[in-house]
């Protein structure tokens, strides 16, 4: 008896740690943001600073994603400097409209990705 529960203890410790880890290790969920626009790259450090904690990378975390977001930018723009529900509004004392600009041509970039533009094979 005590030799079947150790089998089966074994047994059951091999199967949980061969299903530790993914398939995808290694392979980026997203295509990559061109950071080549200084627009963007800028917009980068200002979605990090204020953004990736609730929308991390864009997708939904603490918040709903934003790069997939279907509204315009304009509406976007409007609930960064406004705020919605939960969402902070973001004055032009925290980010300055020159920042915002940098920061919706990031967004737009996020927007731009898409998971069907990576082959998972």
């Amino acid at each position: 008896m005590k030799r079947y529960f150790l089998l089966s203890a074994g047994f059951f410790l091999l199967l949980m740690l061969s299903h530790c880890g993914t398939a995808r290790r290694g392979v980026p969920m997203f295509s990559p943001i061109n950071l080549e626009n200084p627009a963007v790259a800028k917009g980068e450090k200002i979605f990090m600073a204020y953004c990736q904690k609730c929308h991390p990378g864009g997708t939904a975390g603490l918040a709903p994603a934003i790069n997939n977001k279907p509204v315009p930018g304009f509406l976007i723009r409007f609930q960064i400097r406004n705020g919605l529900g939960m969402m902070p509004a973001f004055k032009e004392e925290v980010i300055s409209d020159e920042e915002l600009d940098y920061l919706m041509a990031y967004i737009n970039e996020l927007r731009k990705t898409d998971k069907k533009d990576i082959d998972l094979d």
